[in-house]
């Protein structure tokens, strides 16, 4: 297998103890490559360390998650400058807007949004995409910029089929988790699925978060890590009605080509 986690927060300090050995972990579970997400000052910081520590392997982003927009300022954006004209990060991400807990004040994510974008736009990076129950604002913003960013995917996509519709006419990659794993919250995500195009659709984890809930057996720790992935790609494949290793040629493919990776 070769499969590529477009997501994964590796930066996180559920990984502190152990983050080599899920590295290797994922190894052996066929996730070759992975793309650590850079949320915040301290995890963007994190993400370019990690992918400097295995090459070839392990790729960074460098972004503001909306949940902390309120935290947005020099450092972090001097860092996403830096780091991108420097060939250290794939993407600018993650960021967005979360209306669904309003952490940080909605205008604030909405400049902060706009910010990373512009940003995005002045690097010729891809952008990576973080929208939760904030569709409209999202997708406002997003297209104003659209025009002068080279890439751009939808992240943890979790929405039904008018969502998707919107972001594939905009031309949209959209990254599914293990989400459409979960039978209690997924049913729209799995409707929609076999929507998405082949070259637009990716694959990822968000580990620690969202674990599948198909893996057999079951773990004893609730931390998803990228050794998972081959569980998304299952469901995918079920819901689009195709073959697992069709999902893995194609999402492979699609991310390599999305992020430039080497």
């Amino acid at each position: 297998m070769a499969l590529i986690d477009i997501g994964a927060n590796l930066a996180h300090d559920s990984f502190d103890d152990d983050r080599d050995r899920v590295i290797a972990r994922a190894a052996e579970a066929g996730v070759t490559r992975f793309v650590v997400t850079g949320s915040d000052l301290a995890s963007s910081h994190g993400a370019i360390a990690i992918a400097r520590a295995h090459p070839g392997r392990g790729f960074a982003t460098a972004g503001l998650h909306p949940h902390h927009a309120s935290d947005w300022g020099d450092e972090l954006a001097g860092l996403m400058r830096r780091a991108a004209t420097a060939g250290e990060i794939v993407a600018i991400g993650e960021t967005g807007l979360d209306y669904f807990r309003d952490i940080s004040p909605r205008d604030v994510q909405m400049r902060v949004f706009a910010a990373q974008l512009a940003i995005a736009a002045e690097h010729d990076m891809p952008v990576f995409l973080h929208q939760r129950n904030a569709h409209a604002d999202f997708f406002a913003i997003l297209r104003e910029y659209l025009p002068n960013l080279p890439r751009a995917v939808v992240h943890c996509f979790t929405d039904g089929p008018d969502v998707l519709a919107d972001y594939l006419a905009a031309d949209l990659h959209v990254g599914i988790t293990g989400w459409i794993c979960d039978e209690r919250r997924g049913a729209d995500l799995y409707a929609a699925a076999a929507d998405i195009p082949d070259h637009r659709l990716m694959i990822e984890t968000d580990c620690p978060y969202l674990m599948p809930r198909t893996i057999r057996p079951k773990p004893k720790s609730r931390r998803n890590e990228p050794a998972y992935l081959p569980w998304v790609r299952d469901s995918v494949a079920t819901a689009r009605g195709v073959a697992p290793d069709h999902i893995e040629r194609i999402t492979t493919a699609n991310a390599a080509r999305f992020f430039a990776l080497t």
